[in-house]
């Protein structure tokens, strides 16, 4: 990432090259429920405090220059977990966004939702869109949120756009490309993360960013999202310089 001299970073550690901080970062928010249930408390309490890091988290990524913010709120998978958690899941989604819509708008954050959308709840679905518009213009930072989101169906719904295309003679099948085919994904407009982050200990992806993260870092820590403060993120930064990124290449 290459930092405009004009830039203020704010109170960026003195140990990190701002040169060499990544552009985008992806984080897999695990550990929620754990975090509550190892202090006695019902599950949504860890949702409720994961709300107060990833909004610690964002504001950290503006303070110190990192231009791209994704994270992954809501799998295709979660659909599966008990109903009372998704109900309040839903509801905690729309509660957010009502009231942090117009200090993202004041913030400089521009929003964005990626996922199949069509299927959240229909008030759920009318908050994302308020907030999209809102903050369409705004340059500060870019945050993804991937909301009922799974990269195998995300890969397969591109898959389809491209075959429909190819059906009604619009395309050659000779002419998909990599870049091609990266248009039609969700995320079409974001770069590839720079670095992955995963909290709580598991080590796999998870069905997140599976197309995006081909030679995306990826950083696992124990420690549960709702403890992941700026010094946790200080030191998956601090690993993240010190490798080498060689693409494939020597």
């Amino acid at each position: 990432m290459t930092v405009s001299p004009s830039q203020v970073l704010v109170d960026l550690p003195a140990d990190l090259d701002p040169q060499l901080l990544p552009h985008h970062v992806a984080v897999i928010m695990d550990g929620n429920g754990r975090w509550a249930q190892q202090r006695g408390w019902p599950r949504i309490m860890g949702h409720r405090r994961g709300v107060d890091t990833l909004k610690d988290l964002l504001r950290c990524c503006k303070d110190w220059g990192i231009a791209q913010l994704t994270a992954y709120a809501f799998s295709t998978e979660n659909w599966g977990r008990p109903l009372e958690e998704v109900d309040f899941l839903m509801a905690l989604f729309e509660r957010v966004l009502q009231g942090e819509r117009a200090e993202l708008v004041r913030e400089g954050v521009r929003i964005r939702f990626v996922g199949a959308l069509e299927y959240l709840p229909c008030s759920l679905q009318a908050e994302i869109d308020q907030a999209m518009r809102a903050t369409q213009h705004n340059q500060a930072i870019e945050f993804t949120v991937a909301t009922n989101y799974g990269g195998r169906q995300e890969i397969v719904h591109a898959c389809q756009q491209l075959a429909r295309q190819v059906q009604a003679g619009k395309l050659d099948p000779e002419d998909i490309t990599e870049h091609l085919f990266a248009q039609h994904l969700y995320t079409c407009g974001l770069r590839d993360p720079d670095l992955l982050i995963r909290t709580s200990g598991e080590q796999r992806l998870s069905n997140y960013l599976l197309w995006q993260t081909a030679y995306t870092e990826q950083y696992f820590t124990s420690t549960c999202w709702p403890d992941f403060d700026r010094e946790a993120f200080h030191q998956a930064l601090l690993n993240y310089q010190a490798r080498q990124r060689r693409f494939g290449k020597v």
